[in-house]
């Protein structure tokens, strides 16, 4: 049963607003003193603002009262939180070797607050980088001086100089770029840090030399398509530096979308600085991606696994799986041509599971435009292709044969004759027609399975004689 307490005394203050509390009657009118009397119970209504009222700091059991006279920082006119996303506060020193320790001390004497434009969004990250801070907002990057200012010349050029300000001034970093949402974005390797800004479909370097693009480096398309459709609800976009092969590693995972990237639904791909591009994709899903003491990190199912860790390749979390590489071959762009060959140097294990040409059409009799592409025949690999002839016992390789420490096939037309199509005779013609052909090879299931397979050059003989 409940009870009210008359307060005697005006030295109060307020500990915490309460509303919405359960068992009140929406619209039920309030009784003289503030209580509603039904069924002899004394109940709030839900309609008012209702206050608990102490005398005592922090209300226990003889601690110490407030006395009467001015109550400093004690009481405020509208006890409700605030979110002030474009500020950042900073509360007294701490230091563990004197035992001095000023960390809950937050003086509104001292000019402890400092302000972003707020157009620029919220505050995503914070990192402490020498004596700067870097702040990435969801549109904007800015940095600031830490116990020290910048004075302007009469030429506008800044000049540091000491001072008694912990956070300094502001500069804000050339590029109308932020972080978006996605803090977990963020990797950092010496003085190059990676970040995603998803609203702008860009993937951000911040380096000595400011703001680069590098989803320009030959993913303008892929990110376009993928990275903005991650939201906050369905998906995650993570990142992480991987320390063994020095890249960074990113994780863009929408849960809305069933295949991305030739049937992955979470692609995760990496940019190499050595070659200054986007080297593949990955097919784990880690939770957590981080590096240690020069080895790479993630986690799956609540669980850590070493990369790198042995020879077997390919193999995430217990699970092997086939390397693929998709090439595009585009020698002479604006010539018409006969792909006849196609040739790689590496290792044995390669197999072309698809070679065709891009898209060209026709209009049928009916006046529909009709899409076209010439298309090979698989090519086996090395050792899956190897038979040997009954009748002359003499070993044949079907698919890729060696020559020279090259391995080399010939590309078998499997498409049929398409419309004005001049055919010589009625078997299958050797060659893919194309302005550009796309090549995408494999490693097999049987040349050393789990082993590390090296892909350095592809080709392919073409001519351009005789084109019909």
């Amino acid at each position: 049963m409940a009870l009210t307490v008359e307060v005697q005394y005006s030295n109060s203050f307020i500990m915490k607003r309460l509303y919405n509390l359960p068992g009140t009657t929406v619209g039920t009118p309030r009784a003289p003193g503030g209580f509603q009397t039904e069924e002899g119970y004394n109940q709030p209504s839900i309609k008012d603002d209702w206050y608990l009222e102490e005398a005592r700091v922090r209300g226990g059991y003889n601690n110490v009262p407030t006395d009467y006279g001015v109550k400093a920082y004690i009481t405020e006119d509208e006890p409700t939180q605030q979110r002030l996303g474009n500020k950042l506060i900073y509360s007294g020193i701490y230091n563990s070797r004197t035992g001095v320790n000023q960390t809950n001390q937050f003086s509104i004497a001292e000019s402890i607050t400092r302000s972003l434009d707020p157009i620029e969004g919220t505050i995503q990250k914070l990192y402490a980088e020498d004596t700067n801070l870097l702040i990435f907002q969801e549109k904007k990057v800015n940095r600031a001086l830490i116990d020290k200012d910048a004075i302007y010349s009469a030429e506008g050029q800044a000049i540091t100089t000491s001072g008694q300000q912990v956070i300094g001034q502001f500069q804000a970093y050339g590029g109308n770029f932020g972080i978006s949402q996605d803090p977990g974005s963020f990797a950092v390797y010496g003085y190059r840090k990676y970040f995603t800004d998803r609203d702008r479909n860009a993937v951000i370097r911040l380096s000595m030399d400011g703001i680069t693009e590098i989803n320009n480096y030959g993913m303008i398309d892929w990110f376009r398509d993928n990275l903005s459709k991650v939201t906050t609800q369905n998906g995650e976009i993570m990142g992480g530096w991987d320390m063994y092969n020095k890249n960074y590693t990113l994780k863009i995972e929408n849960r809305t979308t069933t295949e991305i990237n030739d049937g992955q639904r979470v692609p995760v791909l990496s940019f190499d600085e050595t070659s200054n591009g986007w080297t593949g994709f990955y097919s784990y899903n880690p939770q957590l991606i981080t590096s240690c003491l020069g080895q790479f990190y993630s986690w799956q199912d609540n669980q850590i696994w070493q990369h790198y860790s042995n020879s077997t390749a390919n193999n995430f979390y217990g699970i092997s799986y086939d390397s693929t590489v998709h090439l595009v071959l585009n020698p002479q762009p604006t010539r018409m041509k006969t792909f006849k060959t196609v040739n790689y140097e590496g290792s044995s294990g390669w197999e072309v599971t698809n070679f065709y040409s891009d898209e060209t059409g026709f209009d049928d009799v009916t006046g529909t435009w009709t899409e076209w592409n010439d298309t090979s025949l698989f090519v086996p690999s090395y050792f899956e292709g190897l038979y040997t002839d009954p009748v002359t016992n003499i070993p044949y390789h079907q698919g890729f044969d060696r020559k020279q420490n090259t391995y080399m096939a010939a590309l078998i037309n499997n498409s049929g004759p398409r419309q004005g199509e001049v055919i010589f005779d009625g078997t299958s013609s050797t060659g893919i027609k194309a302005f550009y052909a796309n090549v995408i090879m494999r490693t097999d299931g049987t040349t050393d399975p789990g082993g590390q397979k090296q892909l350095f050059t592809v080709g392919s003989q073409y001519s351009n004689e005789g084109i019909n």
